[in-house]
């Protein structure tokens, strides 16, 4: 090889990547990078009859193999967390929040005037209940929702609290309040128009108004019940789905059925009892921060959880199977329709504000949306783990605070409620920490690896004895050597610049969790933590 071709071939060598390190001086990494500046997006609409049938028939999206093989998620840090960003933020479980805090949700402190008029400037787009759009004395933006007037609370109360419980559990969801107001602090703006059934669009008169109200809750006193949603801030562009990317987001890398914060929330939407969990209940906002445009994604339209369907009582079936699948509907056929469902067997209390909700036939392992979620049907145990960690870190006392911003009236109803999502919580904390070696809030404290057993700390009867392995861990090839003489949760002399600690369930071999650290200035730090099963 002549000196010109192998001062080529090094420098062709040079500009080849490197071996892949499995950690970065940046990990782990708690907040999403700056996102990328994203152009004119077009406001995209999607139709939930399709969604049904399309998922319904060939739920979309890379599911997971048939042939045991993982798919496991991603848009995680090394620690196994979602990044604080555009789809969730660390809250109660990392920084808890204080009572008044859950209570308030995002916002609460920006309910609409009651000083001066609110005008209507349309009616509200979408969903089942009656509304309007609205701008309050401050020209302040919100949606009014009404509860049925056969159910007074049924609706806002779901609302409520499960907006307030998504809240804490990371999600964006808008800022909403419960509200009482007369008819007489409604007017119609001389710009509001309503589209009728043939498409034509015409002004909005009173007989409109009056024909929403007819159909609203009203106390005794008069006044009309329901929700005020403050309007998001930024340009919606309609709703995401629940698998693919959207391609002109250009932040949007990761397949959403693959992402941990859509495919845990299949336990969040379980403990609620949200089988209304699909696209058209969420939304895509365009938001502009410090000169840059991205999108954030929501959660919103919590009226039907809860028991409630929003305008009525839910559907017993509700959580318990999908509106249609092919093994329920053969068992029924060749039964005659004499099997009786394990959701047909749930007793309901009789409060109208509440619906059907109950906790002693629920079952987390079972519970479905009313049609399979790609994100939902990805859970794996340790996306699992990931959530109901949330979940059982809102206490008995957090739940009553965030269940008392609902306001019901009969004063039976917020202590069936609390009662019910608390021991619906416990059986979704159990489910999910059996299935996983439940240890979490790593630390290093005073030479030692220390951590917390969930399933002990909440009563379930804890992981029992844990086996302790160290491991000098090399960052580049990742190679592990064993140091053999290293002896429990201290943490070894070792010179190497990372260490890999195993630990395994004697009860369940499978069960382990590899918890990795890294030397830091003065001590050790931890950097990734990974759980099998």
């Amino acid at each position: 090889m002549t000196r010109r071709l192998h001062i080529l071939f090094i420098a062709f060598l040079a500009a080849l990547p490197a071996a892949a390190q499995k950690f970065y001086a940046d990990d782990p990494l708690l907040r999403e990078p700056a996102p990328r500046r994203v152009g004119p997006m077009p406001v995209r609409e999607l139709s939930d009859v399709y969604d049904l049938f399309v998922h319904s028939l060939a739920t979309p999206g890379e599911l997971q193999p048939a042939d045991g093989a993982k798919i496991r998620a991603r848009g995680v840090n090394t620690l196994g967390d979602p990044m604080d960003g555009a789809w969730w933020e660390r809250r109660h479980y990392w920084n808890p929040l204080t009572g008044a805090q859950l209570a308030k949700g995002p916002g609460g402190t920006r309910a609409p005037s009651m000083n001066g008029k609110w005008t209507i400037t349309g009616p509200k787009s979408g969903g089942v209940t009656p509304g309007f759009r609205m701008k309050d004395s401050t020209g302040t933006t919100y949606f009014l929702k009404f509860d049925p007037a056969e159910y007074p609370e049924l609706s806002s109360a779901a609302d409520q609290i499960s907006g307030k419980i998504f809240h804490a559990l990371g999600y964006h969801v808008p800022d909403n309040y419960v509200i009482e107001f007369p008819a007489s602090i409604l007017e119609i703006s001389p710009d509001a128009r309503i589209k009728e059934a043939n498409g034509q669009r015409r002004r909005m008169t009173q007989d409109d108004v009056n024909a929403a109200l007819r159909r609203a809750a009203r106390s005794p006193s008069g006044l009309y019940r329901g929700t005020a949603s403050r309007a998001l801030p930024g340009d919606l562009i309609g709703e995401y789905r629940y698998h693919g990317t959207r391609s002109d987001d250009v932040n949007d890398t990761v397949p959403h059925e693959h992402r941990r914060d859509l495919r845990g929330m299949r336990l969040a939407a379980a403990w609620i009892d949200h089988d209304d969990s699909r696209a058209i209940n969420t939304m895509d906002v365009l938001i502009e921060e410090n000169g840059l445009r991205f999108v954030r994604h929501y959660q919103l339209d919590f009226g039907s959880t809860l028991g409630s369907a929003s305008y009525k009582p839910n559907s017993p079936r509700s959580g318990g199977e999908y509106l249609f699948g092919w093994r329920n509907a053969f068992l029924q056929f060749i039964t005659l329709g004499t099997l009786v469902p394990e959701w047909a067997r749930a007793r309901y209390p009789d409060i109208p504000s509440i619906g059907r909700f109950e906790s002693e036939r629920f079952n987390p392992a079972k519970w479905v949306p009313e049609y399979p979620n790609p994100a939902f049907l990805n859970a794996l145990p340790d996306d699992d783990f990931w959530m109901a960690k949330q979940i059982m870190s809102l206490t008995d006392e957090n739940v009553r605070d965030i269940v008392a911003s609902a306001r019901f009236s009969d004063p039976g109803a917020p202590i069936y409620m609390t009662e019910c999502l608390i021991r619906r919580r416990d059986k979704i904390g159990r489910y999910a920490f059996e299935r996983v070696l439940p240890l979490d809030r790593f630390a290093i404290r005073n030479g030692r690896l220390i951590w917390q057993d969930l399933s002990a700390q909440y009563g379930f009867g804890g992981a029992g004895p844990v086996k302790v392995e160290w491991f000098e861990f090399d960052n580049a090839s990742g190679a592990a050597k064993p140091l053999n003489s290293a002896l429990g949760p201290s943490v070894p002399p070792s010179g190497a610049a990372f260490l890999l600690v195993q630990l395994t369930q004697r009860s369940a071999p499978s069960h382990t969790v590899s918890v990795y650290l890294r030397r830091g200035s003065n001590s050790w730090e931890i950097v990734g933590i990974e759980h099998q099963w």
